[in-house]
């Protein structure tokens, strides 16, 4: 993963040591960024201690529990639960996941949390993801056809629908998106790798009929090919999918498109 620096005015600076538990034996140090934009401060990082015996085995358990129990003002996004919402997103321990499905056990001492890094920060742990939907948006993620609608369903081979695993499963979290430098420096132009992901997932989709319009829409210097080939994307995927792949992909379906082969 590439580390970034933040500049030292922007740096958070060490706030509050919260009081431990009284009584608790089993502690787990969580070291928190802090924010919230009425305030004219830097950010913060506040520190707490969760009671591992009154609590679940999940960073997001001990998040809730934090609040609960401890700072009903730490704010964060979160509801499934399950992996499959992607609303609890973060950076845990230097690592864009799910708060959900990263156990505690799996970090070293003390468990660092940050909101998704480049992200304007809307408050403490949430990031403010209006670009990143607007870019999913911008490739109509949604089946598009001519062809008069059957009575029924759209029907689909097997192996064609085989053609979308890996690619279907995409929980739009953002935790790729936020882990790529080219992401970080030309949001605004760039589409990302989960919206790369996405487009895929419907060019290649057999029941599709506006395959030459998508790819011609994404083939230009920033939307497509402001992708470098770093993969943290692929690193940071909480559920193992690739958005590199994917968008190597579209780079071939794109050439092949311009050059007529």
């Amino acid at each position: 993963m590439v580390e970034f620096v933040l500049p030292k005015s922007s740096r958070p600076v060490e706030g509050k040591v919260w009081p431990r538990p009284e009584g608790a034996s089993r502690l787990r140090e969580f070291r928190i960024y802090r924010f919230d934009p009425d305030e004219a401060s830097n950010p913060r990082i506040d520190t707490y201690y969760v009671d591992l015996d009154d609590c679940g085995p999940m960073v997001l358990d001990a998040i809730i529990w934090i609040k609960n129990k401890i700072d009903p003002t730490l704010t964060f996004r979160r509801s499934c639960r399950e992996g499959i919402c992607g609303s609890c997103a973060m950076n845990i321990d230097g690592l864009n996941t799910l708060a959900c499905t990263k156990g505690m056990d799996e970090i070293d001492g003390a468990i660092k949390l940050y909101p998704l890094p480049h992200m304007p920060v809307v408050k403490d742990l949430v990031p403010d993801l209006a670009d990143f939907y607007a870019q999913h948006a911008a490739i109509e993620p949604w089946l598009q056809t001519v062809t008069p609608e059957p009575e029924k369903e759209w029907l689909q081979a097997p192996d064609d629908r085989r053609k979308l695993d890996g690619l279907y499963e995409c929980i739009l979290c953002a935790c790729c998106s936020t882990s790529c430098p080219s992401y970080w420096w030309n949001r605004d132009r760039f589409l990302g790798p989960a919206a790369l992901l996405q487009a895929y997932r419907w060019v290649v989709d057999s029941r599709d009929e506006s395959t030459s319009e998508r790819v011609a829409y994404i083939d230009d210097t920033f939307r497509l090919y402001r992708c470098h080939t770093i993969l943290n994307c692929s690193n940071a995927c909480p559920k193992s999918l690739l958005p590199g792949t994917a968008i190597a992909e579209l780079k071939n379906l794109a050439i092949a498109q311009t050059t007529g082969e």
